[in-house]
């Protein structure tokens, strides 16, 4: 065996180990991502604790241990996912492969985890900031979820949606925010001195939080800020509509794609080992429960023998039963 075979098998081995197909995997693979979900877990506890000023101070010798260890162990995962990046795409240059996954969101997820740390080491930094940025290490669970990946796709595919409703907020925090300063301003200069004084109270309102602080007192601001109170109504749900939406079609459009998969293995009239193997990794992938894709199974099954009843063995024509 050559150096680069060599090397090819044990990549490929470190790959099917990180990036198992049916998700977490077995043996090792299982062993390695839950191990390295337990240590992100962890991280953010720690990050919680750490702010309790009385905490930190009494065990700030471990929370330094224990955030170098986990910096190292992070920057082992990264520098092997580099590594490991052409597997995924063996028809595609091996450094093209590396720099495509380095720009992907994950890899700058896993970047942000670790690089925070290493610029605390040569660049004066804020330790709350450094704190802040490593709470984000929670957004390397994405990886090991498919509810989050599923949240991360959506957010991705309405991304458009979503900003036209906070271009829509916008304008009208601005109408809003001129608005209660025409009505208010004289008689409550200091909470509707300016526009921009204005805009707490019309975000406040607006998203129907209503804290309260700030009220209009006189006649003409209290109908406006009614007015103003039930419009919130439906801006407020604007965003959430976009999200419950976009969530929809992303699951219909995973259970069509298991469906087909069952339907394109049924041609032959059965599922193979090798094809139930194929569909319970696409399962997996696309985060359908079992329960589910045992119904979408049984729809398909019974659909396949309906076709089959309606159709003459002899001469292939197709006839409606009554």
């Amino acid at each position: 065996m050559t150096d680069e075979n060599r090397q090819t098998t044990l990549r490929h081995r470190v790959w099917l180990i990180l990036d198992p197909p049916d998700g977490i995997g077995r043996g090792w693979a299982m062993l390695v991502n839950l191990g390295l979900i337990v240590l992100i877990v962890l991280n953010v506890i720690a990050v919680l604790l750490e702010s309790v000023a009385s905490l930190h101070q009494q065990y700030r010798a471990a929370f330094n241990l224990f955030e170098v260890v986990s910096v190292f162990v992070f920057t082992v995962e990264y520098l092997l996912r580099i590594w490991i990046a052409p597997e995924a795409h063996p028809q595609m240059p091996q450094g093209q492969a590396r720099r495509n996954w380095a720009r992907s969101p994950m890899a700058i997820i896993d970047l942000i985890a670790i690089l925070p740390s290493y610029l605390a080491m040569f660049v004066p930094f804020d330790l709350r900031l450094l704190r802040v940025l490593r709470v984000l290490r929670i957004f390397k669970l994405t990886r090991y979820s498919s509810a989050m990946t599923l949240l991360r796709d959506v957010f991705r595919e309405e991304a458009g949606s979503f900003f036209a409703g906070f271009f829509i907020l916008f304008i009208l925090l601005i109408l809003v925010s001129t608005g209660a300063y025409l009505v208010e301003h004289k008689a409550q200069p200091d909470a509707f001195g300016s526009i921009p004084h204005a805009m707490w109270w019309a975000m406040v309102t607006l998203t129907t939080v209503g804290y309260g602080d700030v009220t209009p007192i006189t006649p003409l601001g209290r109908v406006f800020g009614g007015l103003v109170t039930v419009l919130g109504i439906g801006v407020a749900a604007l965003p959430a509509g976009i999200l419950a939406s976009g969530l929809n079609d992303h699951l219909h459009r995973r259970r069509d794609n298991l469906r087909n998969q069952f339907r394109r293995a049924l041609e032959d009239g059965r599922i193979d080992l090798h094809e139930a193997a194929h569909i319970e990794k696409a399962r997996k992938e696309m985060g359908i429960s079992y329960e589910i894709a045992s119904g979408i199974r049984e729809e398909v099954l019974q659909r396949e023998r309906d076709r089959r009843d309606c159709t003459c063995p002899n001469c292939g024509a197709q006839f409606t039963r009554d």
